[in-house]
């Protein structure tokens, strides 16, 4: 019978422990636990590496306004040519007999315009001395308005022709590097086709792939460094000219072009580069704290800030920018005379009491009343 007594008895003495860890999940522990604290530091700036590539400014594509089979082509890529040099041409066999043709007709047409001009100039004396009925006369002078009207459609038709056969031979429009060639000897082209490309002298630019998660960094106009890694420790600046609108389908990044500063000897087409980029460039300084002391809740970063008075740690969200292996920039949420917990934050709560130390394992002292910590 002093057995089934047992069970109820050990129940009873338990009840008051279960209840006393129950109440230690809503209310701060009054241990105060050693925690290490820091105070924010001004956050250095940071900058960003990207690679790419010198460009010219203006680079475009060049092709023939008229179609027909290449006779010949005069450069190759890599070529430096100059302003309306040849760089390929058509066969001009069908363009000369196009002229022939229109030069024939034009000699048709001038000659009929003659004939009756002539022909309304004696209509109109006839006229003028009442030998005609103005109907005969109008009837002449609407055969020279039509006879006026071919000639002119004729010349027009032969000036089209020579153009045509100027366009047979693609020139360079401006002085410059061809980058590119895409024709060869016995090819028949379309009018448009892209034959060469072409890197006009002048101004040079650094073409770079910008992955889709840096966009918030970049600007138009942002200041840029580059640095030729043909020459080491000589870098040059530059500025952002042109932010592409929309991510590459197959890279998923943004091709961004930045304008150099004038330097010379401008630096040669396709060499390889360093972009530098400051991150956040032109925010409010931010701060900066150790890795260690920022959590996450939630997708939500929060710091634990030391209530110097009464020695509790509150837990306190914050917004943060860039980080590293071993710093996060802090940039609101956090003032540059508090201190912030960087070891121990998973076992802390809202409102514990904690013992701080700083770096060097001495106890913060409690400030003077009065005093704005």
């Amino acid at each position: 019978m002093r057995l089934s007594y047992f069970p109820a008895l050990v129940l009873l003495l338990l009840l008051p422990l279960f209840l006393t860890a129950c109440d230690g999940d809503q209310e701060a522990p009054s241990i105060a636990r050693p925690v290490m604290v820091v105070q924010p530091m001004q956050a250095a700036v940071r900058m960003s590496a990207y690679a790419g590539e010198v460009r010219a400014r203006q680079e475009s594509p060049l092709a023939f306004r008229v179609g027909g089979k290449v006779s010949k082509r005069l450069v190759d890529s890599g070529d430096q040519v100059k302003a309306g040099q040849p760089l390929a041409e058509l066969e001009t066999h069908d363009f000369l007999l196009q002229q022939d043709a229109r030069e024939a007709q034009l000699a048709a047409a001038s000659a009929s315009f003659k004939q009756v001009r002539t022909e309304r100039e004696r209509y109109l004396r006839l006229l003028q001395q009442k030998l005609i009925s103005p109907s005969q006369f109008e009837t002449a002078d609407n055969q020279y308005k039509s006879a006026e009207a071919r000639f002119k459609q004729a010349q027009a038709d032969l000036e089209l022709s020579r153009n045509q056969l100027e366009y047979a031979v693609l020139r360079a429009p401006v002085a410059g590097v061809i980058t590119a060639q895409q024709v060869e000897v016995g090819q028949v082209v379309s009018p448009g086709q892209p034959l060469f490309r072409l890197a006009a002298d002048g101004e040079r630019e650094v073409l770079f792939a910008l992955p889709e998660q840096r966009i918030k960094d970049v600007r138009i106009g942002q200041p840029a460094m580059v640095e030729l890694w043909s020459q080491p420790g000589m870098p040059f600046g530059g500025r952002i000219r042109e932010l592409s609108a929309t991510a590459d389908p197959l890279s998923r990044t943004y091709a961004v072009r930045v304008a150099l500063d004038a330097i010379a000897p401008a630096p040669p087409l396709g060499q390889s580069v360093q972009v530098w980029l400051e991150v956040n460039e032109g925010q409010v300084p931010s701060l900066s704290v150790p890795l260690s002391a920022v959590s996450a809740d939630a997708g939500s970063p929060y710091v634990w800030v030391l209530d110097r008075k009464q020695s509790r740690v509150k837990r306190r969200a914050v917004n943060i920018g860039s980080y590293d292996e071993r710093e996060v920039t802090i940039l609101e949420g956090l003032q540059a005379d508090e201190w912030v917990v960087t070891n121990g934050v998973q076992m802390l709560i809202d409102g514990q009491p904690v013992r701080a130390l700083d770096r060097s394992g001495r106890e913060l002292s409690t400030p003077p009343l009065g005093v704005r910590q």
